[in-house]
């Protein structure tokens, strides 16, 4: 064999860091350590992987084509190392969720998968849609689980569940005591939405195609909770996932509002970059979300 694992890891630090040293950094090696390694692998096939921008390394074309292969054969390796020293079948996660899943459905997966798999490590970030499909796509993340629809040829998108958002107001609110809202309601209230790139905000604009323009939307906030506690305050009315309410509207601190004629039904999705290898990890992952319920995922 003419290359090293070694040698595939300085590889995938620099095409992730674009970077000698941070590369080096991340690996725990010298910077000489790591460019030697580097340009010994290019040496020995007689080819270039990156191009060199001072003190930058912008991956080329080959290297680009070379990369997902790459990432597959340094994930193989380390579950055989995990099988071989350990007897474990399940190698590190890395999972990327929406802010809507990660805070109110991924850890409680997430905490399944471990009690399942004890030993077994698992990194959940927890971004709007943009970031997480950026970070799928640039093999940062193993599987992403989003709230919004794309279309990139690079990811396959699998459908996980159903999903739809609900209008609400505090129960105080003028709002509150009507039946159901006309399109003059929507057109008067005062909105706190989420923040543009958000798998919920695509759904909102979607769902108010053709009155989005006069909307008042006072407010665009990242995190939900503080979404809720505004719309608790009586700043304005709001609209979000039925999974982030179950509790509040349990409680009676905030209530639904009917909107005949509004399609606010959405799909849940995975996402996995097509040239990604799907580890043993992976697949039991996606098998666990799948397998585990709505009325599971609220139990204490």
């Amino acid at each position: 064999m003419h290359y090293t694992l070694r040698q595939l890891e300085v590889f995938l630090a620099a095409a992730h860091y674009e970077n000698i040293t941070r590369a080096a950094e991340s690996l725990s090696m010298s910077q000489s350590a790591a460019s030697s390694a580097l340009r010994d692998l290019e040496h020995q096939f007689d080819i270039r992987l990156f191009d060199r921008v001072g003190k930058r390394l912008q991956i080329n074309e080959l290297g680009r084509l070379l990369r997902p292969r790459v990432e597959a054969l340094l994930e193989r390796a380390r579950e055989l190392e995990l099988a071989l020293g350990q007897h474990a079948d399940l190698g590190p996660l890395k999972v990327g969720a929406t802010l809507t899943i990660g805070n109110y459905l991924a850890v409680n997966i997430m905490a399944a998968y471990m009690r399942e798999q004890p030993g077994a490590s698992v990194q959940l970030d927890v971004a709007n849609t943009a970031s997480i499909v950026r970070r799928v796509s640039n093999f940062e993340l193993d599987v992403g689980l989003i709230e919004g629809e794309l279309n990139e040829p690079q990811l396959e998108v699998l459908p996980w569940r159903r999903d739809e958002l609900v209008v609400f107001c505090a129960p105080e609110h003028p709002l509150a005591a009507h039946g159901s809202l006309e399109e003059s309601d929507l057109l008067d209230a005062v909105w706190i939405m989420r923040e543009r790139g958000s798998g919920t905000r695509q759904t909102f604009e979607r769902a108010m195609h053709g009155i989005l323009p006069q909307m008042n939307i006072l407010l665009e906030l990242q995190h939900t909770e503080a979404i809720k506690r505004a719309v608790e305050a009586r700043i304005g009315i709001s609209c979000l996932s039925r999974v982030t309410l179950v509790e509040a509207f349990r409680r009676g601190s905030l209530v639904p509002l009917k909107t005949p004629g509004k399609d606010f039904k959405r799909q849940f999705y995975f996402i996995l970059h097509r040239e990604k290898y799907r580890s043993a990890g992976i697949e039991r992952w996606l098998e666990l979300c799948r397998q585990i319920d709505e009325a599971s995922l609220f139990l204490p």
